[in-house]
């Protein structure tokens, strides 16, 4: 078996083995939601026989859950992309204004934060550039765990905030953006060649947690692309190798939006649709003076309950974004 049949067989079998855990967690998701719903019936019964009203806002809260289960798999369902069921890579960057970008950047960061956790998805910070007086400048995050992509890809793009400035003594309203890009985590893609004479690699300390260690080696990783000026970093490991590792796959997963990038481009090209993607061209506003409201601009979903968003709560605006695509 020569080179390319075997890499071509394992990524196969990773596949095979990935679609295989994906559809037995669909199902006993299924059977755990039927389980509750027949406990929830016998709880009813049984209130019901002993005239006993204090099960009724048990019976309330397991209808509650139920619904949101339900609601949940409906949505994973309409999940049929490539990627959908990867685990996501997300990078935030703040946008021109200074200190007021960086600080809505930090508190974008914490709004992704909370969704996941919320959500039961495990964070990993990969790459931190705080500010220099407040916020950060970039930060990207490793989120794992089933369907990440799927559901994160609705975030994607330029997201805009209005609100009277805390760094403003005059107290005047600033408007600020912030982008955000998501990408699936990749395993080992063969179709995407990276060749070592295409990388830069440079090596510098890490900024982050660590305590001595960061202060004596320079584990953290930037790669440079030197064809298509890509650069990706992480300095989340001790390791040197390690991080080097994750920032190829940062890089990977690059290349691949790129590849699918142009291909969309060539094809909206051929249909007379093409569709210029400029820094204004926001997908969110989040607008907190002179009135509290946050809407979406692909799919008009909007909420005035302004902090539940901050505190992570973005199932409309995913929700509704994948109910647009499906």
């Amino acid at each position: 078996m020569n080179a390319p049949d075997f890499w071509n067989d394992l990524e196969r079998s990773q596949k095979v083995n990935q679609e295989v855990k994906q559809l037995k967690n669909k199902v006993e998701t299924w059977q755990k939601s039927q389980a509750k719903l027949e406990d929830t019936k016998v709880l009813i019964e049984l209130g019901q026989e002993m005239e006993d009203a204090s099960v009724v806002q048990e019976v309330l809260a397991d209808v509650d859950q139920l619904e949101k289960d339900v609601e949940r798999m409906r949505l994973a369902a309409l999940l049929k992309g490539k990627y959908d069921a990867n685990n996501a890579i997300i990078s935030l960057h703040a946008g021109a204004g200074g200190t007021e970008a960086m600080d809505w950047a930090s508190m974008l960061l914490r709004m992704y934060t909370r969704w996941c956790e919320d959500n039961g998805y495990e964070v990993r910070t990969l790459d931190f550039l705080p500010g220099e007086e407040a916020g950060v400048k970039s930060a990207a995050l490793h989120i794992i765990g089933e369907n990440a992509y799927g559901y994160l890809k609705a975030e994607k793009g330029v997201h805009r905030l209005v609100r009277i400035s805390p760094f403003d003594s005059s107290g005047r309203r600033h408007t600020s953006f912030a982008s955000l890009d998501v990408m699936p985590e990749l395993e080992d893609d063969h179709t995407i060649e990276i060749r070592p004479d295409e990388l830069k690699v440079d090596t510098y300390r890490s900024s982050g947690a660590g305590g001595q260690h960061v202060n004596k080696t320079e584990s953290a990783i930037r790669i440079t692309h030197l064809p298509t000026g890509i650069v990706v970093a992480c300095q989340n490991e001790r390791s040197q190798i390690q991080n080097r590792e994750t920032a190829m796959k940062m890089l990977r997963a690059k290349l691949l939006e790129l590849k699918e990038q142009e291909a969309q481009e060539k094809m909206n090209e051929m249909k007379g649709e093409m569709k210029k993607i400029e820094w204004g061209s926001q997908i969110r506003s989040y607008v907190f003076h002179p009135y509290n409201m946050v809407k979406d601009h692909r799919t008009n979903a909007e909420t005035g309950n302004i902090q539940a968003v901050m505190d992570g709560d973005l199932d409309l605006f995913i929700h509704t974004y994948l109910q647009m695509l499906g």
